[in-house]
């Protein structure tokens, strides 16, 4: 069976499918409407939760600073236990030099006596 096409039919059924089309693709702007919109969404939170880690980070560095400041003045005291540290190992050798001349001058002395 063959069917014949008329031109107005041919033309009402482009018009239609151009109808058609244009609500599927108005359609598909909204998608992606509402997929720019969650995406505004999820960047604003990203942004957001970087601030956050921002933040922390501060007081991080913040407490690092403190720290190495800590750290400063223990050097600051090491440095000067070292110079008293090292002036009573100086007493000190010079008390075993006396001590030891001592003993020996005490060990001559019982020595010639006898």
């Amino acid at each position: 069976m063959h069917v014949t096409m008329r031109e107005g039919w041919t033309d009402e059924r482009l018009d239609e499918f151009g109808k058609r089309m244009d609500e599927r693709f108005d359609r598909v702007d909204e998608k992606f409407d509402e997929v720019r919109g969650e995406m505004k969404q999820g960047f604003a939170e990203v942004d957001r939760r970087f601030g956050d880690i921002d933040k922390r980070f501060d007081g991080v560095e913040k407490r690092f600073e403190g720290v190495d400041k800590r750290f400063g003045e223990v050097g600051e005291q090491l440095d000067k236990l070292d110079g008293r540290l090292e002036s009573m190992q100086k007493t000190l050798v010079f008390g075993v030099i006396a001590m030891s001349s001592a003993y020996m001058a005490g060990f001559a002395a019982l020595v010639t006596q006898l």
